[in-house]
């Protein structure tokens, strides 16, 4: 039975999680192929709010045909109190990811203008056919969730001009919280926050919120943490001391290796900030853009969740996000916010902004201010190569620093005069060791000097020896 006597579907924490597929859908709003849609917090006075009112602009869920798909919306969700200031905005803007998941068939992703929301078919035939019955219950969730929440009133807008006017606004809401808080230093605080809020979808994810590395959504700065742990103590944004610095460059801290081990019951428990090798941070399924690491050139590209083609690998966004998300920790990948790339920690133990070679045109507009003057035009769009080979070249031709990384390859003929002659049976040299803290027993690594190896086919076995 619904917590809502009056609202058609059952709402409740079991269904935050739940996922719409596309052939469930009843109605799809945003998503990577709608260019208009945003989701915004406002504080307001008390005397300019209508406690419980939701307002529609546009056509509501039930004059959508079925099967609708990215469909331009907004969400304006208006709120005051006493407590209730404008660095409270990202932070009760965020939790209309958790309150609509909460909502039986409804299915909410992503925060900000990167927002996509699916309706069931079996919700909607229930009687879910309106936004009045959402803004009611982000209303009342908000208020109970949030005690220091004491109005609010939700806008829903799907009219297209109207949407795409408002967008432009929330830009530039978004961009002035983002401005407060850069030039803050990780050195210049004493504790880091922490969120779990996307711990349903991603059980052992955490992300770790400093001065210098925003939440990887976006939508949570430092600020936005402290000012959330303060008024809600018991929410999913919480107080992380630092301890003491392990490593300044990749990014360790004592204090966040026990907070990540508690948070995830032992699953993850060390974390490197800014490195995206060893022990790189966790990602859930929210991030703005994903870090990858392009192998053959030994440099990075980055892909945000807007970017509808292929990279320069030849991977989508959503095939890169999928071998990241869900709380795992991944050599050479992970979920970022867009903010981070504008950090000074940006990746610094890999290189920074030195170590990036491909990015999509609309993304490096969007840093541009903060990349170093001398990678300006040095690094490859979707509109300068299509694969690993035209990257190579385009790197080489416009004197970017990752050549310098690279060792030439010695001439084939050189290579060949080096190997020995071969002796029947033998090779020039082959060592098996285990790796380091691994008993022999466990595995092994093997080293090869001088050998070509052709295979069609390799199979390795652990064979049992002795009685």
């Amino acid at each position: 039975m619904s917590m809502f006597e009056d609202i058609p579907v059952d709402v409740g924490v079991i269904y935050e999680g739940e996922r719409v597929r596309r052939p469930q859908m009843y109605v799809e709003f945003g998503g990577t192929k709608c260019p208009y849609k945003f989701e915004l917090v406002r504080a307001r006075k008390m005397e300019e709010i209508e406690d419980g009112k939701v307002t529609i602009v546009g056509p509501d869920i039930k004059d959508f045909p079925e099967g609708a798909r990215y469909q331009p919306l907004g969400i304006l969700v208006e709120v005051a109190g006493k407590e209730v200031e404008e660095e409270l905005e990202g932070v009760i803007e965020r939790r209309i990811h958790e309150f609509t998941n909460y909502i039986e068939g409804l299915m909410h992703l992503n925060q900000r203008y990167d927002i996509w929301i699916r309706l069931s078919k079996k919700s909607f035939k229930k009687g879910f056919n309106s936004f009045v019955y959402w803004g009611k219950v982000l209303c009342r969730l908000f208020k109970s969730e949030m005690s220091f929440i004491q109005k609010v009133q939700v806008t829903f807008i799907t009219d297209p001009e109207k949407v795409k006017e408002m967008y432009q606004e929330a830009l530039k809401v978004y961009e002035a919280r983002d401005a407060r808080a850069r030039g803050l230093k990780d050195e210049d605080v004493d504790v880091f926050y922490g969120c779990a809020l996307c711990q349903s979808f991603a059980p052992t994810h955490v992300s770790i919120i400093t001065p210098q590395r925003y939440a990887n959504c976006g939508a949570i700065s430092w600020f936005d943490a402290r000012a959330a742990a303060k008024v809600d103590p018991k929410g999913p944004i919480f107080e992380i001391p630092k301890g003491e610095c392990l490593d300044p460059v990749k990014g360790e801290y004592t204090g966040v290796n026990e907070a990540i081990k508690k948070r995830t019951l032992g699953a993850i428990d060390r974390v490197w900030l800014y490195t995206a090798f060893g022990y790189p941070h966790t990602s859930c399924g929210c991030f703005e853009a994903a870090l990858f690491y392009i192998p053959e050139v030994d440099g990075f590209g980055v892909v945000h969740r807007g970017f509808t083609g292929k990279t320069v690998t030849g991977l989508t966004f959503g095939a890169i996000a999928d071998a990241t998300a869900g709380g795992r920790q991944v050599d050479g990948f992970h979920g970022i916010s867009i903010e981070y790339m504008r950090s000074p920690k940006f990746i610094q133990a890999d290189g920074g902004w030195h170590r990036v070679v491909w990015v999509p045109k609309e993304l490096l507009e969007k840093v541009k201010d903060f990349i170093p003057q001398e990678l300006i035009g040095k690094i490859a769009t979707e509109e300068d190569v299509s694969n690993v080979e035209e990257l190579k070249e385009f790197l080489k031709e416009r004197g970017h620093p990752i050549v310098e990384r690279w060792v030439e390859e010695k001439p084939e003929e050189e290579k060949e005069e080096a190997v020995p002659e071969a002796v029947p049976g033998a090779v020039p040299e082959l060592v098996a060791t285990a790796p380091a803290g691994v008993p022999a027993s466990m595995g092994a690594t093997f080293k090869l000097k001088n050998v070509k190896i052709y295979a069609k086919r390799l199979v390795i076995r652990r064979v049992k020896t002795g009685g």
